[in-house]
Formats: C-alpha cells, sequence, structure tokens
C-alpha cells in the first residue's frame, strides 16, 4: 500500500504545510536521503565510524512521532514515524565525525516527516540520521547545514 502524505498526517497527528500536495505518496528509499539539514545514511556504509554503545538504550518510535532535530533558530521539526513496536531508536552512539543524532533500527517502512518538505520513507534496516554539513567552496570552512 502506497502511504500518502495525507494519510500519514492523519496517523499521526503531525502536520506539514498548506502548500504540500496532500495526496502524493510517499517515496520509500533503501539507501541514502536527506531531508534539510539531516541526513539518512545506511548503517553499514558508516559501519567504521559509527557504532551503538554496548548499553544502548533504545526506545520505540511512537507513531505520533519522535523528534529528532529542530530546525534552525527553533523552527520546524524533523519527526520520525513509525508503527507501534516495530522500529527503535537510540542517541548512544559514538561517531568520530561528531555528526550522528543515533541510530533507526526499523524492520517496516519508517518516515521522516517535516512541516515544510513533507516526509520520506526509510525501508526496513539499520541506519544512521545525523547533521548534514556543507562548504561554501574552496577557501570557506565546512559548516552545519541549516534548515
Amino acid at each position: 500500500m502506497n502511504m500518502t502524505l495525507s494519510d500519514l498526517t492523519t496517523l499521526s497527528g503531525l502536520d506539514v504545510l498548506d502548500h504540500l500536495d496532500q495526496q502524493v505518496s510517499i517515496p520509500v528509499i533503501d539507501g541514502m536521503q536527506a531531508q534539510g539539514d539531516l541526513i539518512v545514511v545506511p548503517h553499514a556504509a558508516l559501519a567504521d565510524v559509527v557504532s551503538t554503545h554496548p548499553r544502548s538504550r533504545w526506545v520505540d518510535v511512537p507513531r505520533t512521532g519522535l523528534e529528532l532535530l529542530r530546525s534552525a533558530a527553533g523552527g520546524n521539526p524533523h519527526s520520525l514515524v513509525a508503527d507501534e513496536g516495530v522500529c527503535t531508536w537510540t542517541t548512544w552512539v559514538q561517531d568520530s565525525r561528531g555528526l550522528a543524532l543515533g541510530v533507526l533500527d526499523t524492520r517496516v517502512v519508517a518516515y521522516l516527516i517535516h512541516p515544510e518538505h513533507g516526509a520520506t520513507g526509510i525501508a526496513p534496516g539499520r541506519y544512521v540520521i545525523g547533521r548534514q554539513r556543507e562548504s561554501g567552496g574552496l577557501y570557506s570552512r565546512v559548516q552545519m547545514v541549516a534548515d
């Protein structure tokens, strides 16, 4: 079944802005994807730099959403949404780059939703969700992406 943005906002109770097409099917991606200042990367691609703590505390991702990051200047939140009991999240991670917000384990499609960007689907698997960084050019310093 294809999940639409309208379906997801109804299930989660989270809102998106009116300019977004509510009837659009949410794409489900099993690889790297970005949403504003967040990036979702399959854990296998970062296994040499990101690991979970041996005593990591994993929490269930609720259907009502788990806020991962609030946009720059306290703006809109990026929330992770999934059916109850099939998706877990931990922030107890070690990341030599200092970018990981946490690790997601999901047995079904999970969704990343943002009021301005809409939603994307994350295929079953293990993923690192973290901040994106950018460079302004050859002599510019690297900085976090501000959404």
